[in-house]
């Protein structure tokens, strides 16, 4: 059986199975929406870097968060788009699994980062008073570095135990990029142990974290109750509704993506929820942390406060 084997050098990303006239203005609207993804979460990352007064651990996160957004999204968009404009929608099998593996470290790492934002507003809002103590800059790099190394050794698993497997046919992959469910079904062999790894790595990155996020809320909205002022309230929920937002949409759309049996009705579900994720997801997260946040919209304005007297200076020496 070995031996009439043969192995794949190449898949086919099926992508979005529309029209040729659909083709070229959802490669142009797509085009729009992932260069809104690269601009916000650039922005909101420069804005961070620059302004002292965001120099802070939510802000310090936040920018990490911006940081895998545009990873994630320029991890997967950009061959999205290519195959809206190329009747072959080939990838090479090394590439196909590259794009797996960073699929999966940016995402393990987000849903990672998002529990620790959690737990710094849960800090900040609950132990208002030993919030510098507990997290210090030490605190905070050792845990943005933690979340960076799970995503990458749990990604560095699941790509060794998706290669011991053979591929031997068929080449196509029903889906817009080389998402893992979708790329076990070419394998020829018994992938229960892929299948399990996934289960547990889900338990591991959502549930658990979802679970803790839970109960931090919920110790958190008691300690917002117990806020005296009415502006000391708005502040806390307006910070705490930001972030529950983002933790919505992303550990939401996760959860129904690798937790809910699957089926072949579901698949072209699950490309819309895969592109929602890919691409709506990390356009939104800078809207939702900016349009919410008094203190980001403070420091975009007044960077462009400051752009503003150096114009006009500039204008005078022409």
């Amino acid at each position: 059986m070995e031996g009439n084997q043969t192995w794949i050098t190449d898949i086919t990303l099926l992508g979005f199975q529309v029209g040729s006239a659909l083709e070229i203005p959802l490669c142009g609207l797509f085009s729009v929406f992932y260069t809104l993804t690269l601009l916000g979460n650039g922005i909101i990352f420069g804005i961070i870097c620059l302004d002292h007064k965001l120099h802070t651990p939510m802000y310090f996160f936040l920018s990490h968060l911006a940081v895998i957004d545009m990873s994630y999204a320029s991890n997967n968009v950009p061959k999205m788009l290519a195959n809206l404009m190329n009747k072959k929608r080939t990838i090479s099998f090394v590439s196909c699994i590259m794009q797996t593996f960073l699929y999966l470290t940016f995402a393990t790492t987000e849903c990672l980062i998002l529990v620790v934002m959690s737990y710094d507003r849960y800090v900040a809002i609950c132990h208002p008073l030993q919030y510098t103590v507990i997290m210090s800059w030490r605190v905070c790099t050792i845990l943005a570095l933690t979340s960076w190394s799970c995503g990458f050794a749990l990604s560095l698993v699941h790509a060794i135990l998706l290669l011991r497997l053979p591929f031997c046919g068929p080449r196509d992959v029903n889906h817009l990029f080389c998402e893992i469910l979708s790329v076990l079904k070419l394998a020829c062999a018994d992938t229960w142990v892929n299948q399990v790894f996934i289960f547990a790595t889900c338990v591991f990155v959502l549930v658990g974290p979802l679970c803790l996020m839970l109960v931090s809320y919920m110790h958190i909205v008691g300690a917002i109750l117990k806020i005296q002022t009415k502006e000391g309230r708005i502040k806390a929920l307006s910070t705490c509704s930001s972030h529950l937002c983002v933790v919505g949409l992303f550990f939401g759309i996760a959860m129904v993506v690798y937790m809910v049996p699957d089926s072949n009705q579901r698949e072209e579900q699950e490309k819309m929820l895969s592109l929602f994720h890919s691409l709506f997801n990390p356009m939104l997260n800078p809207l939702i942390y900016s349009l919410r946040n008094a203190q980001v919209k403070g420091a975009l304005h007044r960077a462009l406060q400051r752009k503003r007297p150096m114009g006009r200076m500039y204008g005078l020496c022409l």
